[in-house]
C-alpha cells in the first residue's frame, strides 16, 4: 500500500492510493496522527480500519504521512561510500578513516518535520550561510523492540518513506556534534506517503534529489556503506524502537 495523510475540504484524512495512483480510498479513522493508527495495528495484529469514500487525487493536499513524531528522528550520516569520499576533508574530516567501523547516528527534532510541498525556512543571515540538501530513504519501523538482531530487523519494518535532510553545513561543522545543524525548523520535509514494504526492496532502491531541475544526486541503496538490518540493528542497541519510529 501506499498510504498518504491529506487535507480535503478542511479535513485530515489517511487513505491509501489506488492502483493506478489517480484517487485514494480514506479510512474511517482520526486523521490527525496521520499513518500511524494504521501502523500500530499492524504491528498489534489488527485488521485495516474500514474504507469510507475515494477522492480524486488532484483535489486534496498531500501533508506530511507521519505528522510531529513523538521522539526525534534516528538519522545515520555517512550513508554512502561516494558520499563519505565526497565530504572527508570538511564533514568527515575527523573520522575519516572509521567509514566501515560504526555508522554515525545523529537526530533531528520533531519541529524539523513539514509536509512534501510545505516551505523549508531559511534561519538567515548570522545563523547560517550554507544550507545543503540531502534526499534520503527513511525506515518506518512497525513492531517495536529493542535490542533486535541483524538477522531479525526486516521483521520489525512497516514501510519507507523519503526525507530531505536538509543541513546547515557551517553549523554542523562548528560544532561537535552534528543535532544542531540538523534541526532547524521546517529541516525535514517528509513524503509524500509511506510505501509499505511489501510494495518496495528498500536494499536496492534508486535514491535522486534535484535541485532547479538539475539532477543533483544518484544512488542505489544497494551501495550503502551499512545495509539496512544493520542500521536497525544499530540504533535499536539498548533503545526500544517504538511502532512510527
Amino acid at each position: 500500500m501506499r498510504i498518504a495523510t491529506l487535507d480535503h475540504q478542511g479535513q485530515r484524512r489517511v487513505g491509501r492510493l489506488t492502483p493506478d495512483g489517480q484517487a485514494v480510498d480514506l479510512f474511517d479513522i482520526d486523521g490527525a496522527r496521520g499513518a500511524l493508527p494504521l501502523i500500530e495495528a499492524a504491528a498489534a495484529g489488527r485488521m485495516l480500519p474500514a474504507v469510507n469514500g475515494r477522492v480524486a487525487l488532484a483535489e486534496v493536499r498531500l501533508v506530511v504521512p507521519l505528522p510531529q513524531p513523538r521522539r526525534n528522528l534516528f538519522c545515520v550520516g555517512r550513508n554512502y561510500h561516494a558520499h563519505a569520499k565526497e565530504l572527508r576533508d570538511t564533514v568527515f574530516k575527523d573520522n575519516a578513516k572509521a567509514v566501515d567501523a560504526w555508522p554515525i547516528v545523529f537526530t533531528k527534532v520533531p519541529e524539523t518535520v513539514v509536509g512534501p510541498a510545505d516551505v523549508v525556512r531559511l534561519p538567515g543571515a548570522g545563523i547560517s550561510e550554507q544550507i545543503d540538501y540531502e534526499a534520503e530513504l527513511t525506515l518506518v519501523i512497525g513492531r517495536g523492540g529493542r535490542n533486535i538482531r541483524r538477522e531479525d530487523a526486516m521483521r520489525h519494518l512497516y514501510g519507507y518513506t523519503i526525507v530531505n535532510d536538509v543541513t546547515a553545513r557551517d553549523v554542523q561543522m562548528r560544532h561537535a556534534q552534528w543535532d544542531l545543524g540538523k534541526s532547524f525548523d521546517t529541516f525535514c520535509p517528509m513524503g509524500p506517503w509511506v510505501v509499505t514494504a511489501d510494495e518496495l526492496d528498500g536494499t536496492d532502491t534508486r535514491v535522486r534529489c534535484w535541485v532547479n531541475d538539475e539532477l543533483r544526486q544518484d544512488a542505489r541503496t544497494a551501495d550503502l556503506i551499512f545495509d539496512l538490518p544493520t542500521l536497525i540493528e544499530t540504533c535499536s542497541r539498548g533503545i526500544t524502537l517504538l511502532p512510527g519510529d
